[in-house]
């Protein structure tokens, strides 16, 4: 049995089967023509949508198999690497031993600690990392020396790294030696490389929102599901955006 890799969007019949890697979406069209494929029992019609909800079949053999979609907030440590690779001392997938296969939505440093989704969903990863669709993530940044106005114009304004210009974005000193920053951008290592320009090294970096979903009291190393309202709030926030690019 193999399952589909789409989840609550919609896909043409022969496309979710070729997605299985069964056959070819030529051969697929072949196979619904000659009324060899089952949805949920029944006999579709050629341009067929299904969803990963759908339970789809060939010559009475289920290929696919209906998913539920994982969606999960976890706070981590300094430490962990946001891989799937689980050769990688110190991963994720490891860390979490989630009993479902999961994958991180972007990244944090290794470095870097705080807030980050994981989840079964390839689609919304795509649609929460573009850059160009500007979804809030906000940061509280401690760094080695203290802060003065000119840092915080500038960082706010925006820092020449990576041979481009950052976007402008919300900057705020909350102590002699602490920020917090707000990007809808995802460039490598974003806010370590912005300080460094301007001459400041970080100690500390915790990201604690991601778009309508906070941290709050998650403590470092606990995860949590989706709330079913912060899951539709989002969904809705994404509902536009375009698909598949992050900041530590």
């Amino acid at each position: 049995m193999i399952t589909l890799n789409y989840h609550l969007d919609t896909l043409r019949l022969n496309k979710a089967i070729s997605e299985t890697g069964f056959c070819s979406r030529r051969a697929a069209d072949k196979l619904i023509e000659e009324g060899r494929v089952l949805v949920n029992g029944k006999t579709p019609e050629l341009g067929t949508k299904v969803t990963s909800k759908d339970t789809i079949s060939v010559d009475g053999k289920v290929i696919t198999k209906a998913v539920e979609s994982i969606y999960l907030v976890f706070n981590k440590p300094v430490g962990i690497t946001c891989t799937t690779e689980t050769h990688i001392k110190g991963n994720i997938i490891s860390y979490l031993n989630y009993p479902e296969r999961i994958f991180p939505i972007g990244r944090l440093d290794k470095p870097s600690e705080g807030l980050i989704f994981l989840t079964n969903d390839g689609d919304i990863v795509n649609k929460i990392l573009r850059s160009k669709n500007n979804h809030e993530k906000e940061y509280v940044v401690s760094v080695n020396k203290p802060i003065t106005a000119e840092f915080i114009n500038k960082m706010s304004q925006g820092v020449p790294i990576l041979d481009t210009v950052t976007k402008k974005c919300q900057v705020k000193q909350l102590d002699p030696n602490t920020f917090n920053i707000v990007l809808t951008q995802g460039l490598n290592r974003q806010i370590r490389r912005m300080c460094t320009y301007l001459g400041y090294e970080v100690t500390k970096l915790k990201r604690i929102r991601i778009m309508n979903v906070s941290l709050g009291k998650l403590k470092s190393g606990e995860f949590r599901h989706f709330t079913t309202q912060e899951i539709n709030t989002l969904k809705d926030a994404i509902q536009y955006s375009v698909k598949t690019e992050e900041a530590s």
